[in-house]
C-alpha cells in the first residue's frame, strides 16, 4: 500500500454562482410569513374588558383597541354610518357608536361584545364590530336552524 502524499495540486469543482432572484424570493416568503405571524399575535392580543373596567381604565386605554362587554341597552337609534345605544356592565354605562350595521340579532336587552376603542374625547366608545351572544333561548326557538346550519357545514367538507 502506497502511503506517500499526493503532489499533484487538487482538483476542484468550479464554484456554483448563486441566483440573487432565489434570495429575493426567499426574502419575499420570509417577509410574507412575519406579516401572517405578526397579524395573527396582534388580533390574538385584543384585550377583553367589561363596561365598568373599561371605564375605570379609560385613562389607561387611552386610544388602543380593546374588546368591550356589555348588555345593550333600551336606547338604540339609527345614524347616518351605524347606530348609537349604551351597553351596561356592574352599574356602569357606556355610550356607544357603532360603525357599520349591526348583526341580526342585535337588539336591547343581549349581551354584546365590542371591538374598538375609545373615541379622542373619551366621550364614548367608537366601535366597528359587534358580536352577538345568544342565549340558551335561541338555541331553543331555532334549534331546527342550528341543525340545517351544521348539516350545511358537513356537507361542503371533503369525504
Amino acid at each position: 500500500m502506497e502511503l506517500t502524499p499526493r503532489t499533484e495540486p487538487a482538483v476542484r469543482p468550479p464554484a456554483r454562482r448563486r441566483n440573487p432572484l432565489a434570495y429575493g424570493v426567499l426574502a419575499l416568503v420570509l417577509l410574507g410569513i412575519g406579516v401572517v405571524a405578526y397579524q395573527a399575535l396582534t388580533s390574538a392580543s385584543l384585550y377583553f374588558y367589561n363596561a365598568d373596567e373599561a371605564v375605570d381604565q379609560r385613562v389607561e386605554l387611552g386610544d388602543r383597541r380593546f374588546r368591550l362587554q356589555g348588555t345593550v341597552r333600551d336606547d338604540v337609534a339609527t345614524m347616518e354610518a351605524g347606530v348609537a345605544f349604551t351597553v351596561t356592565y356592574g352599574g356602569v354605562d357606556v355610550d356607544v357608536r357603532h360603525d357599520g350595521d349591526p348583526p341580526e340579532l342585535f337588539a336591547p336587552g343581549i349581551p354584546v361584545v365590542l371591538e374598538g376603542r375609545w373615541d379622542a374625547s373619551g366621550a364614548f366608545f367608537a366601535s366597528d364590530r359587534i358580536l352577538v351572544k345568544h342565549s340558551e333561548q335561541y338555541e331553543a326557538d331555532n334549534g331546527d336552524r342550528l341543525r340545517q346550519a351544521e348539516d350545511g357545514a358537513e356537507s361542503t367538507r371533503a369525504p
